[in-house]
């Protein structure tokens, strides 16, 4: 494709002048300039021009000037150029925020304003991410500077005025309401006739403003840790849950489970609401254990309820010399760790499958009693399972972890070093580069 370059004549800026001046034009025509051209300098005045004096000093002076400012220019444009990577990186932008300060609001206007002299304002609020209808909204309010107003109060009569919200503050940080519920406060404080808002508003000013209730807790904390076991066989938990079929009908899930291994000892579905069951799992694990193995009764936590104390419960806690203790509330006393179970048991794995018999039900907390006890590693134990832990064969796997985790970072480093890319410096290879060297001579 042939490419037509244009010569544009230079023309004297003093001929110019004299021709915007004059209004002659036929000076110019005199002197070779195009009618056309003479015109348009009649029209328009010119550009301001610079001269200097032929006068090394000035001209070395006006060098160096121009020098400094081509290198100012040239430092803010890459500062303006990283900056604008950054609002953009970070999706820095006004909109759906609000700008609370007035003062702030002002200064933002303020500074638009002065660069609006140079630059144009939609390329000024396209950089700082400002919708233009906010712009002229915020120009519209003028000379309004209202502190954490989203617009002018004028525009929205039926707001909180400032009056009532030193009032809200004051009732919230105050000792003497501190023992009253925040939807109870903002009640009481239309009761007494100080302010009339909603709790929803309470609730919203308190978290514009971060105000905290004084609400320092003196008393000590309940415990976080609840009964632990030092040994296998020392605390069992018994408990029982309800589970719904989809039909409506009832199941009964009994269970055992040792507080030392988290291991399930014996469990059994019911479809009837049996108080044998618990004197039945019971006997199951411990005939798994064996009673002359226990060097020290276990303790047997259950709740209060009549699958928990009946005659042949009774009896199976005299045979098997066990030691049966109420769970109370506490958690250093109760029965948390089965109740946990069953959470886990129902939500991650039987609320994920259709119950629609005694049977299906029976079938899947066989297989997740399976999985739990033998294949589920813990991780208060450091990986090892339940049965590893009940019986004592897994000493060896906290090492085996560490181990194999300290392998695996190494791999992981050596992986992520060997990556590269276009931009990465390309190593050389010595025996290659002798090779060819070789070659070459």
């Amino acid at each position: 494709m042939l490419t037509v370059t244009r010569h544009q004549e230079a023309y004297d800026h003093r001929l110019r002048s004299l021709v915007h001046d004059s209004g002659d034009v036929e000076v110019a025509s005199q002197l070779g300039v195009p009618r056309s051209t003479a015109h348009g300098w009649r029209k328009r005045p010119c550009k301001p021009v610079v001269t200097f004096a032929k006068d090394d000093n000035e001209i070395q002076h006006l060098t160096n000037e121009v020098t400094r400012l081509r290198r100012c220019n040239a430092v803010l444009r890459a500062w303006l150029r990283i900056a604008m990577v950054v609002m953009k990186l970070s999706k820095f932008s006004f909109e759906g925020q609000r700008l609370p300060g007035g003062k702030e609001k002002s200064r933002l206007l303020r500074a638009i304003d002065r660069a609006r002299n140079v630059i144009d304002l939609q390329g000024i609020l396209k950089v700082i991410g400002l919708s233009s209808a906010r712009y002229h909204a915020w120009q519209s309010v003028t000379a309004c500077e209202m502190t954490d107003r989203s617009s002018c109060p004028k525009t929205h009569p039926t707001q909180v005025t400032s009056k009532e919200i030193s009032t809200i503050r004051e009732m919230v940080t105050s000792d003497d309401y501190r023992h009253v519920p925040t939807s109870t406060l903002a009640k009481l404080a239309q009761r007494i006739g100080r302010v009339y808002a909603s709790a929803s508003t309470w609730y919203r000013l308190m978290r514009i403003h971060e105000w905290r209730r004084p609400r320092l807790r003196v008393h000590p904390p309940k415990p976080k840790v609840g009964i632990r076991a030092s040994k296998p066989n020392e605390v069992w938990h018994v408990d029982m849950t309800l589970i719904r079929l989809l039909d409506g009908t009832k199941v009964y899930l009994h269970a055992v489970i040792d507080n030392f291994s988290r291991r399930i000892l014996a469990w059994k579905t019911s479809a009837k609401f049996d108080p044998a069951i618990t004197a039945e799992i019971l006997n199951q694990a411990a005939e798994g254990v064996g009673v002359d193995k226990f060097e020290k009764p276990p303790q047997v936590m259950v709740d209060g309820g009549v699958e928990n104390y009946n005659e042949l419960v009774d009896t199976a806690i005299i045979t098997l010399k066990l030691k049966r203790l109420l769970a109370q509330t506490e958690i250093s006393y109760s029965n948390s760790m089965i109740e946990a179970w069953w959470r886990v048991l129902k939500h991650q794995w039987l609320y994920l499958n259709q119950l629609d018999s005694l049977l299906t039900l029976t079938k899947l907390v066989a297989f997740y009693v399976d999985q739990h006890n033998k294949h589920l590693p813990h991780s208060a134990f450091k990986g090892q399972t339940p049965d590893e832990m009940y019986y004592s064969t897994g000493a060896e796997v906290p090492a085996q972890f560490e181990l194999a985790q300290t392998t695996a970072r190494a791999v992981r480093r050596e992986t992520n070093l060997a990556v590269s890319c276009n931009a990465c410096p390309k190593e050389i290879d010595v025996v290659q580069l002798q090779s060819m060297l070789s070659d070459t001579s």
